[in-house]
C-alpha cells in the first residue's frame, strides 16, 4: 500500500501531528499502517481547525519541556484564565489533559480548543505531549504521563492554583492512558508491577472522554490470539498490538482487567463520558460496571444523540463548541467543584 501525502497537507498536518518522520527503520506493515491512520485521522481533523483558536481571555504559555531532552514529545503547554493570572493568588483548579489519536497520532495542539474550553470555565489546563507509536509502546507512554506529572508537581507552586486540586482528563487513546495513570497513582503495587514511579501527584478525581479501557483482547493479540475486526475503528490496534503491548502483558497483565484494577486500586472518582454513536461506547459501559461492582465513586454520561445528528467519538473535545459538548464540559465542571 503505497499512502501518498499531499505538500500542502504535510505543512499544515505537521502543526498537530508527526506524520512520517519517525517511521524510518520500521517494519513496513507497521509504517504503512501508522501513516495511514495518521493521515485519515488528520483529513477527518482538518475541517475543525478553523475553531482551533485562543482567544483573548486565555493566556498561554506554550511548549514547556517536561523533560529537558529537546524532544517535541516531552512538552507541555499552560492554558491560564487571564482573570485568574490578574487576581493572583492560589485557588483555580487545575486539569491535566492527556491528548488521543489511537496511540499513534497527535500532539497536544490537537486538543487546543477543548483546553481553551476548561480554561474558560476557570481551570488551569496542563496539555501533555508524550511519544506515540513506534517511538514508544503502552508503557513508555504512562512513563511519560509521570514524567508529566512530577515536572507539574515540582513546579505547580509557580502558577495561580491550588495544588490541593488538581483533576485528570483525557480522550480515546488519552483516555486511555489517563485511567491507568490515575491507577498508578493509586497503587503502588500496580506502579511497581509496571515498572513506573509515581510522581505523588494528589489527583482529587479524573473525567475520562469515550477511552479505549478494556485491553484484554490487545493483550490477546500480542500472541496472535483473540479476534480483533481488522475494519473496525479499532481494527489498526490488531497490527500494532505485538509491539505496543507486548510489555503491558509481560509485566502485569492482570492489570489490564478491569476488574481486577477496579477491586484492587483506591481510584479516585471517574467522570465517563461516551455517546450512542461512540464507537467505544461498550468500553465505558465495561468500565463503569467494573467501578459499579468495586463500589467506586463514578458518573456515567451516556449521551444520545438526536435524530438527525452525529455525536460520534470524543465529540466534547474534537468539537468543543457543539450545544452538547458545551452541556458535557458544564457537568465536567460541576463533577470537578463538587470535589474541591
Amino acid at each position: 500500500m503505497d499512502v501518498k501525502i499531499e505538500d500542502d497537507e504535510r505543512k499544515l498536518f505537521s502543526t498537530w501531528t508527526e506524520l512520517d518522520g519517525d517511521l524510518a527503520g520500521c517494519d513496513e506493515h507497521i509504517a504503512q499502517t501508522v501513516l495511514a491512520s495518521r493521515l485519515m485521522f488528520a483529513r477527518g481533523d482538518r475541517s475543525r481547525t478553523p475553531y482551533w483558536q485562543v482567544p483573548e481571555d486565555i493566556d498561554v504559555i506554550a511548549d514547556i519541556p517536561y523533560i529537558d531532552d529537546g524532544t517535541r514529545a516531552h512538552k507541555l503547554d499552560v492554558y491560564l484564565p487571564h482573570d485568574v493570572v490578574v487576581r493572583g493568588g492560589k485557588t483555580a483548579p487545575v486539569y491535566i489533559d492527556i491528548h488521543g489519536g489511537g496511540f499513534m497520532y497527535g500532539h497536544k495542539e490537537l486538543n487546543r480548543n477543548f483546553n481553551v474550553h476548561l480554561a474558560q470555565l476557570g481551570f488551569v489546563v496542563f496539555s501533555l505531549n508524550y511519544r506515540v507509536m513506534p517511538e514508544g509502546d503502552f508503557l513508555d507512554q504512562l512513563a511519560d504521563v509521570e514524567s508529566g506529572f512530577a515536572w507539574i508537581r515540582n513546579h505547580i507552586g509557580d502558577y495561580p492554583v491550588d495544588p490541593r486540586s488538581i483533576f485528570l482528563t483525557g480522550d480515546s487513546a488519552g483516555g486511555t492512558l489517563a485511567l491507568y495513570a490515575t491507577a498508578v497513582e493509586r497503587s503502588a503495587e500496580m506502579a511497581d508491577a509496571l515498572g513506573l514511579k509515581r510522581s505523588g501527584l494528589n489527583l482529587k478525581g479524573s473525567a475520562l472522554v469515550s477511552g479505549l479501557f478494556d485491553l484484554k483482547p490487545y493483550l490477546d493479540a500480542v500472541d496472535g490470539l483473540g479476534d480483533i475486526d481488522e475494519s473496525s475503528p479499532t481494527g489498526s490496534m490488531k497490527v500494532i498490538a505485538p509491539f505496543f503491548f507486548k510489555t503491558l502483558k509481560e509485566r502485569g497483565a492482570q492489570w489490564a482487567d478491569l476488574g481486577f484494577m477496579a477491586a484492587h486500586v483506591d481510584l479516585p472518582p471517574l467522570f465517563l463520558n461516551t455517546s450512542n454513536d461512540d464507537f467505544l461506547q461498550g468500553d465505558a459501559m465495561r468500565l463503569g460496571a467494573a467501578l459499579c461492582d468495586a463500589g467506586r465513586d463514578f458518573e456515567l454520561h451516556d449521551r444520545h444523540a438526536s435524530k438527525g445528528v452525529t455525536l460520534g467519538h470524543v465529540y466534547p473535545v474534537c468539537m468543543s463548541w457543539l450545544p452538547e459538548s458545551q452541556e458535557t464540559l458544564r457537568q465536567i465542571r460541576d463533577f470537578s467543584y463538587n470535589l474541591l
